[in-house]
């Protein structure tokens, strides 16, 4: 499937984008290209290939979600470059 300047005109007004006619051009390639494989998927046999939300298996089981105590706080802030009335301090993001 390959796209028209047009289409891609068009997708280009839809993201807000403003594209140079190099820009236009390559990425009317690279999209009809992206087109093209998922054409090429759409043909593959799945009819007997399980439902599946991961592409690879894996074996980690996720560990429990269980409540454990955190560390004290006075051993937290041993560790911060500095400390303000027994809360870290930080340097100010907005002036």
């Amino acid at each position: 499937m390959s796209l028209t300047r047009e289409q891609v005109d068009h997708i280009a007004r839809l993201a807000r984008l403003n594209l140079s006619d190099e820009e236009r051009e390559r990425y009317r390639e690279q999209l009809s290209a992206i087109l093209e494989h998922f054409q090429r998927l759409q043909e593959l046999d799945t009819e007997n290939v399980p439902p599946t939300f991961r592409a690879v298996e894996s074996h980690r089981k996720p560990r429990p979600d269980e409540v454990q105590d955190s560390l004290p706080r006075a051993e937290l802030l041993s560790n911060a470059p500095e400390v303000e009335q027994n809360q870290f301090r930080v340097p100010p993001i907005l002036d």
